[in-house]
């Protein structure tokens, strides 16, 4: 491969500069139509389960399943690839993984150290793509437009990312390569563990065909029933079916939704700048609680989880909501708009632990609460906020407290330090 390549970036969009950026010194530009868009889809293999086994040999060669106890309400996180031998799946009740493979390693979720390597992966994709769209901590979509004039072909640029990965950080990640995000996507599902495959544009339609409907995106338990009375079950069936016959079924839109993927019709869009809806935390107690000081004690853990997440990712919420379920499984949402965002954890606590006290909420025993917070807003957050009756000095030292916290939990794990926070009387109105 010579000292320079010649990109022709016509058709690239915004992104072409970014290319030069990381591969300053080896690309000049000429501009040209016609440019075969590729999007890449990276998916870490068992996330959380592989980085245990990584960090502990003694579990590489067994089950590992990543969530609650055997003993404990709550579901199952994750599992590897050998757990999943038993049907073990993630939101799958704990009780009933324990049934299935009692002899498993389970663990509970250390999440501040899954975002540790979180990150560095995301800056080993960021240094081969232009754009990264991450979709979760494991998962991202990736530009690989132009590209094959400075690494070489799809497979070459696919293996490049599981190369450096592996070499990196230990782990395997699956890759998918195709002309779209729904063919990136499905690609990289296809070939798991460790896998990598690369779609050309005239391979899309035979790709496709054998798939079940179920691979399509959006297609949910209702619609399925619906194509199964259809007698669909596959896309090649899909693909086949009378626009209108899906349309009398499923409505216009939801049919040119699904007749479109048939095709192998997606976006081929990466957005850095897309941002999560919202960021919730929630706990399953092991039994149905009812005091309040155990329930507020919670609810701060819970806001500072939050908290820290929307500062890390620089986001101020303005909505709380508080998610709250009895005995039963009755459950309630409730939640309050904020006149000032914030990713202050005292603030979240506050307006949550006002939802619960005052939502018109049973008084039952709890079987799981959460805290949520949502509606983004590009301002300054609460605590540089100028206020007629904040001090200047106050506000730096919360900003300085602030960054303290997320620095101890980013080097020793989330819940080293936390902000103390005022115990409220019964009765009483939840502090300012």
């Amino acid at each position: 491969m010579g000292s320079e390549f010649k990109l022709r970036v016509e058709g690239y969009g915004q992104h072409w500069s970014k290319i030069c950026r990381l591969y300053q010194g080896r690309v000049s530009v000429t501009l040209r139509h016609g440019v075969q868009c590729w999007v890449g889809h990276a998916d870490l293999d068992a996330f959380y389960a592989s980085v245990e086994q990584r960090d502990c040999p003694e579990y590489r060669d067994r089950p590992v399943v990543v969530g609650a106890l055997p003993g404990q309400r709550g579901v199952v996180a994750a599992a590897n690839y050998r757990a999943r031998r038993f049907g073990i799946h993630s939101a799958m009740p704990i009780a009933e993984a324990y049934r299935r493979c009692p002899d498993a390693v389970y663990l509970r979720p250390d999440m501040a150290r899954y975002l540790r390597v979180s990150r560095r992966i995301f800056q080993i994709l960021r240094s081969i793509a232009p754009v990264v769209e991450p979709v979760s901590v494991d998962e991202a979509y990736l530009e690989l437009t132009g590209l094959e004039k400075l690494l070489g072909p799809p497979e070459t640029i696919g293996a490049v990312i599981k190369r450096r990965i592996l070499e990196e950080t230990g782990l395997t990640v699956s890759v998918g390569i195709g002309p779209n995000r729904l063919i990136a996507k499905l690609g990289s599902e296809y070939r798991k563990p460790d896998g990598l495959t690369v779609v050309y544009p005239d391979q899309v339609p035979d790709f496709l065909a054998p798939m079940p409907v179920a691979n399509l995106r959006g297609l949910g338990r209702q619609t399925r029933k619906i194509l199964s009375r259809l007698r669909i079950s596959t896309i090649a069936q899909l693909r086949a079916m009378p626009f209108s016959v899906l349309e009398r079924h499923l409505g216009t839109k939801a049919a040119a939704s699904f007749q479109q993927q048939s095709l192998g019709i997606a976006s081929a869009a990466v957005a850095p700048g897309r941002r999560r809806k919202s960021i919730s935390k929630e706990i399953t107690f092991e039994q149905d609680l009812e005091a309040h000081n155990l329930l507020r004690a919670t609810l701060q853990r819970l806001a500072a989880d939050v908290a820290a997440t929307a500062r890390s990712e620089q986001l101020c919420a303005s909505v709380v909501t508080l998610k709250i379920r009895f005995t039963g499984f009755e459950t309630h949402t409730r939640q309050r708009k904020l006149p000032i965002p914030t990713h202050d954890e005292r603030v979240i606590l506050r307006e949550a632990w006002a939802l619960l006290r005052s939502g018109n909420l049973p008084r039952r025993p709890v079987r799981l609460i959460g805290v949520g917070i949502s509606g983004w807003k590009q301002v300054e957050p609460a605590w540089t906020q100028p206020d007629l009756f904040d001090r200047p000095q106050e506000r730096e030292r919360d900003k300085r407290l602030l960054e303290t916290i997320d620095k101890v939990a980013d080097r020793f794990g989330k819940g080293m330090l936390q902000l103390g926070c005022r115990t409220q009387k019964p009765g009483k109105r939840p502090p300012p």
